[in-house]
């Protein structure tokens, strides 16, 4: 079971968002599917009173600037579950730069809604999240990356068009990497 490379990033028939989730919301453990060991692995533990605010996943199909897949945070009603394939819809991106030891490479963060969400069915852009939630995500990347000894700068907010736009380089990079 390998969803990361057997699924294209868009759902071809609903045009949705697939995100395979690495991390449930509410989880201290980091988890990343290991392409080599074929399995998820146990990527780091956050300290106490630190989780995940929602799902956090992968999108199949992608590499981002750090080869890895390109990242989503899923809203959602309740958690998912470690390797769990979510149709979601795409409402934004925080783009960010991340610096470890003075090198500087991207990291933005999708943001994307269950497409079955009920909570959050009335979001369809970033602009309808509300400023809070948005301010408190970027303070856990913020502060999740400070924990590993790297900076995390969001530099911007762009709704769903600038989002899928980046899916599809993303997308285009992996096919130059085959």
């Amino acid at each position: 079971m390998n969803l990361l490379r057997r699924l294209p990033p868009f759902d071809p028939k609903s045009g949705n968002l697939n995100v395979v989730i690495d991390t449930p919301k509410g989880c201290r453990s980091k988890f990343a599917f290991d392409m080599k060991r074929k399995a998820y692995v146990l990527k780091s533990v956050l300290p106490h009173g630190t989780v995940f605010p929602f799902d956090f996943g992968s999108i199949p199909g992608t590499a981002a600037d750090d080869g890895d897949p390109v990242d989503a945070l899923v809203l959602m009603d309740e958690p998912a579950f470690c390797g769990c394939l979510i149709e979601s819809r795409l409402v934004g991106v925080i783009e960010a730069e991340q610096s470890e030891d003075g090198k500087k490479e991207r990291n933005d963060r999708l943001i994307a809604v269950a497409a079955k969400s009920q909570t959050h069915a009335e979001v369809k852009t970033l602009s309808d999240v509300s400023p809070a939630l948005l301010k408190e995500i970027e303070h856990f990347f913020i502060s999740y990356n400070q924990e590993r000894g790297k900076k995390f700068r969001p530099i911007a907010r762009h709704g769903p068009k600038r989002a899928a736009q980046l899916v599809r380089k993303q997308k285009r990079r992996i096919k130059r990497r085959k």
